[in-house]
C-alpha cells in the first residue's frame, strides 16, 4: 500500500493531481483543501491513502495527516464512500469538521453541498468518540444562524466555491455585526468576493 507520496507536481485540477515520482506518474484524488495547499507548488508532498475495490485501486491524497485521519474516519461509517469523504473534506477542513463533530453541530455539516440532514446526524454519531476534540485553548467559532446558512447558500448558488463563501461570509458578519438582515449580509459578503 502507498501511504505517502513525494515528487514533481505535474498536473493540478480541483479534485486530482497528477504526481511524478521516479518516472511514474500518479494520479491521487483531493479535496478543495488540499487543492488550495498544492496550488503554485512544484514539489509536493502527500499523506496518502490507497483505497482498492474489486475493480479500481485509487489514490486519495492530503497535505495534512488531520486530514487524512479526518478522511479514513468518514469512510469507516456505513453508506460513506472515498468520493463522499472527499466531498465533505472539500467543503469542511478537518479541524473545523472535529469541532463540528463534538459540539453536533450537523446544521454545519447538512450546509456541504450532497450532505443532508441524516448523513450529518450520523456522522456526529458515529464519529463523536473518533475525531480528536477541539483544544481547549481554541477559540470557539461564533455560532451560526440560520440566515448565515441562507446566505451561504445563496453564495454557492451564485456560482461561488464553498470556501470562499465561508471567508467571505466570516468577513461581511466582522464588517456588518451579527444583528443584519439576510440582504445586507448578502451584499457585504458579495463586496467581500468582488474585491
Amino acid at each position: 500500500m502507498i501511504g505517502y507520496l513525494e515528487g514533481t507536481l505535474r498536473q493540478l485540477d480541483a479534485t486530482r493531481a497528477l504526481v511524478l515520482t521516479g518516472g511514474v506518474g500518479y494520479e491521487v484524488h483531493i479535496s478543495l483543501s488540499t487543492y488550495y495547499r498544492l496550488e503554485g507548488q512544484r514539489e509536493v508532498a502527500l499523506e496518502i491513502h490507497t483505497h482498492v475495490r474489486e475493480d479500481a485501486l485509487a489514490l486519495y491524497g492530503f497535505a495534512t495527516r488531520e486530514e487524512k485521519i479526518a478522511f479514513e474516519k468518514l469512510i469507516s461509517i456505513s453508506g460513506i464512500g472515498p468520493t463522499v469523504a472527499q466531498k465533505i473534506l472539500s467543503g469542511i477542513d478537518a479541524h473545523d469538521l472535529a469541532d463540528a463533530v463534538a459540539r453536533s453541530d450537523t446544521r454545519k455539516l447538512s450546509s456541504i453541498p450532497g450532505i443532508g440532514k441524516k448523513t450529518a446526524e450520523r456522522i456526529c454519531l458515529e464519529l463523536r468518540d473518533k475525531l480528536a476534540p477541539v483544544p481547549e485553548s481554541a477559540p470557539v467559532a461564533p455560532t451560526r444562524t440560520s440566515i448565515d446558512d441562507d446566505v451561504h447558500s445563496a453564495l454557492l448558488n451564485l456560482g461561488y466555491r464553498a470556501k470562499d463563501a465561508e471567508a467571505a461570509l466570516e468577513k461581511a458578519r466582522k464588517e456588518i455585526g451579527n444583528d443584519a438582515e439576510f440582504s445586507a449580509v448578502l451584499r457585504a459578503a458579495l463586496r467581500q468576493l468582488t474585491r
